[in-house]
């Protein structure tokens, strides 16, 4: 008769099972997900610093940044310049008396302590009501007054910024669903991780360089993140919770309309006017308005500038003011708005201080968003998302080398697929942002639709850089590795050089400049950044050839003695 399995061995046995279950929870959905999340790491590093790889791309904009400049004297023309300009795209526009057939809803303007440019944009109605609202935005000079040149790509924030979190494929939203299913499968994976590595604090400490390829990467993968652990899940958990109530979970257009509807019925008597009254009234002075504005902001304890300014039915009796303060010295993003009556200045209302629950959503919000004034921080969130790049990284070449032999000796091909995929995720990658850099710098500035050539030059680079990594991914079915890695290395290493010496060729803002003579650190900082790319790529190409030729070098057979051995006999 067996014996009865002791309680502590049968206890062992249920936790080796969990785990085991654990890593394979860990393997395949990491694998599966983790070259969009690879995306979400990446360019959401790059967006740490996006406003200042702005200036880098649109030299017109290189000064320092600005504050919200005058309404009365600065903004109203430009405002007026849109709306000739949308009223010219109608085919419509009334020469000479400045007034057209379209009739602006909304006017707005928004400034930040990184951006030395103002981004304003102004809704317009058409005269027919069957026809839809016409929609301008444009860069302005808060200097001058002056309209930026349109053509231009603001490749950090309009470009590498909505890549981390939509990888600028908005069509139904789809983008959004698959970062949002990738942010909950790296909190799943962050769990797994933890529960299938026992020894964590042990792990923190090690790395053994020295040891075969697979045993080294898997020292990276576990150090990295086990030092960024607390990062990685506020970052996942963060990104899923600000699109949540908006896109994941709608619970206030469903479970909890009734609640919503009760509170609106409730805030009916103190709301602002949502439509236009059909009487025309004039308007007051905006200046004065902001005055009054900081005023109370300096009242309540909290002086500061003007972050974003609102105009709802300008022109109408109807029409009310929204100035909303810069919140670049707190966490929180911008709220706590003051409301004028936009024909006579007088104050509406103050949003009142946000509920606890608001509170905790807005400053999760703006930990995520990082709009504050905290270079130190900044550069932390960097060494973050770096960390989760090296993590994902090493995991998926972790991958390969552990499978390779067999599927090698079983002639299957998975493992070349998944490194040919791995290359053009981790370098691939980082071509294409060099690519559309040097694009940015060759491309001339008045060309049509520049930007649309630069996202086209983004796409081809990382396209191609996916094709290069499956033509050369032959060694890998042979258990040896792929030759793609070195080769793309190099080609980063050229591409960000290139950026770097084009941006001192075409603008004259080389590093002597930018560091030295004229210091202006949001361009030094990207060519800085540039060329420290290229420096870890040229050593990362070099260590790779010198693996592939130890890996193509003849074994040397039991016994015999090795080159290095006959010629130290020789010499004794």
């Amino acid at each position: 008769m067996k014996a009865a399995t002791h309680p502590r061995e049968a206890n062992a046995l249920l936790f080796a099972n969990f785990r085991q279950a654990m890593t394979w929870v860990h393997t395949w959905f990491g694998l599966t997900l983790g070259f969009v999340l690879m995306a979400c790491f990446f360019f959401g590093t790059l967006a740490v610093f996006d406003r200042e790889i702005d200036r880098w791309a649109m030299p017109a904009t290189r000064f320092a940044p600005q504050p919200m400049p005058s309404f009365d004297t600065v903004l109203r023309p430009a405002y007026e310049a849109l709306q000739a300009r949308a009223e010219a795209d109608a085919g419509s526009l009334n020469s000479g008396t400045g007034a057209g057939t379209l009739q602006a809803q909304r006017l707005w303007a928004y400034a930040t302590h990184r951006d030395p440019v103002l981004s304003i944009g102004a809704v317009f109605a058409a005269p027919e009501a069957t026809q839809p609202a016409r929609s301008e935005r444009a860069s302005l000079d808060p200097r001058s007054g002056a309209l930026l040149p349109g053509g231009a790509l603001a490749i950090g924030s309009d470009w590498f910024y909505p890549m981390h979190y939509h990888l600028n494929w908005p069509w139904l939203n789809l983008g959004y669903w698959l970062v949002g299913l990738a942010g909950v499968v790296m909190l799943v994976a962050l769990v797994t991780g933890v529960v299938m590595h026992r020894k964590v604090f042990r792990e923190f400490f090690t790395f053994r360089p020295a040891k075969h390829v697979q045993r080294s990467t898997l020292d990276v993968h576990n150090m990295t993140g086990v030092l960024a652990l607390p990062f990685h899940v506020f970052f996942a958990f963060t990104g899923v919770l600000i699109f949540a109530g908006w896109l994941y979970f709608p619970v206030s257009a469903t479970l909890l309309q009734p609640l919503g509807e009760r509170h609106a019925a409730q805030e009916a008597a103190t709301a602002l006017p949502p439509q236009r009254a059909g009487v025309a009234a004039p308007l007051a002075s905006v200046d004065a308005m902001v005055q009054e504005a900081r005023r109370r902001w300096a009242a309540r304890g909290m002086p500061g500038e003007v972050g974003f300014l609102d105009l709802y039915h300008p022109g109408d009796a109807n029409g009310y003011v929204s100035i909303s303060r810069a919140g670049s010295d707190r966490v929180a993003l911008l709220g706590q708005a003051i409301h004028f009556k936009a024909s006579t200045g007088e104050v509406l209302r103050e949003d009142p201080p946000p509920s606890a629950v608001a509170s905790t959503h807005e400053y999760l919000s703006g930990l995520h968003l990082a709009q504050f004034r905290h270079w130190l921080l900044r550069w932390l969130y960097v060494l973050g998302g770096l960390m989760g790049c090296v993590c994902i990284a090493t995991g998926f070449i972790f991958f390969v080398e552990k499978r390779k032999k067999q599927h090698a000796k079983s002639g299957r091909q998975g493992c070349r697929v998944v490194d040919a995929l791995a290359v053009s995720t981790v370098t691939g990658m980082a071509l294409a942002a060099a690519g559309m850099l040097v694009a940015n710098r060759l491309l001339p500035e008045t060309l049509a639709d520049k930007g649309g050539w630069e996202k086209a030059a983004f796409w081809a680079v990382w396209a191609l850089a996916a094709a290069h990594a499956f033509w050369r991914g032959a060694p890998v079915a042979q258990a040896r590795i792929s030759p793609a890695w070195r080769e793309q290395c190099w080609a980063l290493a050229a591409l960000a050089v290139a950026a770097a010496a084009l941006n001192g060729l075409t603008t004259g803002d080389h590093l002597i400049k930018t560091v030295f003579t004229h210091p202006y650190w949001p361009v030094a900082g990207v060519d800085l950044g540039l060329l420290a790319t290229a420096c870890l790529a040229a050593v990362a190409a070099r260590r790779l050839g010198r693996r592939e030729a130890r890996q193509a070098a003849p074994a040397t057979p039991a016994g015999a003695a090795t080159p290095t051995q006959r010629t130290e006999a020789a010499h004794g």
